[in-house]
């Protein structure tokens, strides 16, 4: 969209509203429009899609209120659309660049027809630039920082609070923060001190890039300091009492906001992205929410019935009933001792049941084992098994 379709289009007449119409009106004739004229609806209707597209642009302008206010600004100033730009003297009629609308000029003085660095207030934050006047250095974000810990199984399940030693980019301490040794910098020009300069893009829109000769700072030192060389930033090394919250797993990475480097020029710190390492256990393991846990029986248990003892993760064993005939490898469930879950609830502890075979047997128990193999001669666990083979 050019600068002069900008300012001539009529986006109420789009929308069908007038110029006085609420967010609510402006927000319910798009939604009517929309769907009408949605190409989902009009397969293959290409006015359709072209005035889907127009009413899409028109709710984006209208539908923000800082956009809508510059809009309107805009054609107030051009006597409601009536941007005519002549080639200047006679009639009141403005001689000056199109580009300078947008703050194109990098000068900061008087441009043509008594606008000062151009019309950038005016359109910078519909198009996301400012005014190339501005000598306003911008506040810099800190750097996101990376680190690792590892923890416990306990630690993991229960949450822990460890020290993370960290190094990152601070404001130098012998410049202050400035990159000048004298602890003055000046505006750097080319960016006139925004840490950024535009590249257009075609259709009156812009994209931007940091700097080149501020590297984004929006300033530069005429006296580098010699511990930072200019940059204003130098390594530093600190220590922090970091909180990692329960029920975290194995390639965990958790985001810590405002716990990065520092900003520059009041900005707010970058976030700290911790990815956490999580020890096995010798006894339980995890699925998901979930603690996991294997305990033997004895047949005698597995076959007519019992209570067994079961550990749990830091905190009392718990008794569960074994009905009689339970089959090795059967998985009961201990309610409420897993690990600790988002909303504070614990998951269950899942507790599978091994059979323990002996490798050594007493006279007695060998006389007892003898008397049940008789008892249950004629018994084959292994004849369905031969059954089913045969009629597959």
């Amino acid at each position: 969209m050019s600068t002069k379709d900008f300012i001539e289009k009529d986006y109420y007449k789009v929308l069908g509203v007038p110029k006085d119409a609420t967010e609510a009106e402006i927000k319910k004739a798009y939604r009517k429009l929309a769907r009408e004229f949605h190409p989902d609806a009009n397969k293959g209707n290409t006015k359709a899609e072209e005035r889907f597209k127009e009413i899409s642009e028109a709710n984006d302008v209208l539908g923000d209120p800082k956009k809508r206010k510059e809009y309107d600004e805009a054609r107030a100033l051009f006597g409601n659309g009536g941007f005519r730009p002549g080639p200047g003297g006679a009639g009141g009629s403005f001689n000056f660049d199109l580009g300078d609308l947008f703050g194109g000029a990098q000068g900061g003085g008087q441009g043509a027809g008594g606008f000062g660095g151009g019309l950038g207030d005016v359109f910078g934050g519909l198009f996301n630039r400012g005014s190339s006047g501005t000598t306003r250095v911008q506040p810099r974000r800190g750097q996101d920082i990376d680190t690792e810990v590892s923890l416990s199984f306990t630690e993991a399940i229960e949450g822990a609070t460890v020290p993370l030693r960290m190094s990152s980019q601070a404001p130098c301490k012998a410049c202050s923060g400035t990159g000048d040794a004298n602890g003055n910098p000046r505006v750097c020009p080319t960016c006139v001190g925004t840490g950024q300069v535009a590249r257009g893009s075609g259709g009156g829109f812009s994209l931007t890039d940091p700097c080149p000769d501020c590297k984004g700072r929006g300033l530069i030192a005429e006296n580098p300091c010699e511990i930072c060389k200019g940059s204003g930033r130098a390594k530093s090394s600190r220590t922090m009492q970091v909180r990692i919250p329960a029920g975290v797993s194995d390639g965990q990475r958790i985001r810590l906001r405002g716990k990065g480097a520092p900003g520059e020029r009041g900005g707010p710190a970058g976030d700290l992205y911790v990815t956490v390492h999580v020890d096995t256990h010798p006894v339980f393991g995890r699925k998901g929410d979930n603690l996991t846990v294997t305990v033997p029986v004895t047949f005698s248990e597995a076959a007519l019935g019992g209570e067994v003892r079961v550990p749990t993760l830091g905190g009392p064993a718990v008794t569960l009933k074994l009905p009689p005939g339970t089959p090795n490898g059967r998985t009961m469930r201990a309610r409420g001792k897993g690990a600790v879950r988002k909303d504070g609830t614990r998951g269950d502890l899942l507790v599978t049941v091994e059979v323990s075979v002996p490798t050594e047997l007493s006279g007695k128990a060998r006389d007892a084992l003898e008397a049940y193999r008789e008892a249950t001669v004629g018994e084959d666990p292994r004849a369905e098994l031969f059954q089913a083979a045969k009629g597959a």
